[in-house]
């Protein structure tokens, strides 16, 4: 395994006396697009999920990229922690990304102040009913292009705007699932777009 990919969190940390704020941010994208291995690695708890062992069941339905070696599916939603500051603590939450469990979204939105689109590559098209869900509820979001081995060369953020319809002011950033640092990064992006967009309201109100 690479020295840089993040291994999960060993031991509980418990939540600073000090925090005072609560951001609950949804991580959503299609299938096996690295949204539990995202929030595993930048959670600072073991996280809560509930994958299961994909099976024969799942052959035509649940349907990987050829070189992926995914095995496992979350059928609910996956749930992390992490403390930005002293008093802003992040609650994450990873959506499923099979069609057939698309209903609970809604579910997870409620209550939302932002979300992460995790990107791959190579299925774009699986990130388009995301992003419309996010701007049906009217949740900011950002996107993230997970980059999996290889796949730098492949498109490049302009590209992938492109392709996405996204509007300009919408961050657009790589990152790599596995690599704490990497996730952090992309949480803080989107909490620095939150923070901007409360500042233009606030100055139009």
């Amino acid at each position: 395994m690479d020295s840089a990919i993040s291994d999960p969190p060993r031991h509980r940390t418990p939540l600073a006396h000090s925090a005072e704020t609560g951001l609950k941010i949804v991580v959503v994208g299609g299938f096996g697009v690295g949204k539990t291995t995202l929030v595993r690695s930048v959670s600072e708890i073991r996280p809560l999920n509930t994958e299961e062992v994909m099976t024969q069941a799942g052959v035509g339905v649940d349907e990987p990229v050829p070189s992926s070696t995914k095995t496992t599916t979350t059928v609910a939603f996956d749930f992390g922690r992490i403390s930005l500051n002293e008093r802003m603590v992040l609650y994450l939450f990873g959506a499923p990304g099979q069609e057939r469990f698309w209903f609970l979204w809604d579910r997870l939105f409620s209550g939302t102040l932002g979300a992460v689109v995790l990107v791959d590559t190579r299925r774009m098209s699986d990130s388009w009913y995301a992003i419309d869900r996010l701007e049906h509820h009217r949740t900011p979001f950002v996107v993230a292009v997970n980059r999996f081995d290889g796949d730098h060369a492949a498109f490049d953020l302009e590209e992938i705007r492109q392709a996405l319809s996204l509007d300009p002011r919408i961050p657009l950033i790589d990152c790599d699932a596995r690599v704490r640092s990497s996730g952090k990064q992309v949480l803080i992006t989107l909490v620095d777009y939150l923070q901007r967009l409360a500042r233009a309201r606030e100055t139009t109100a």
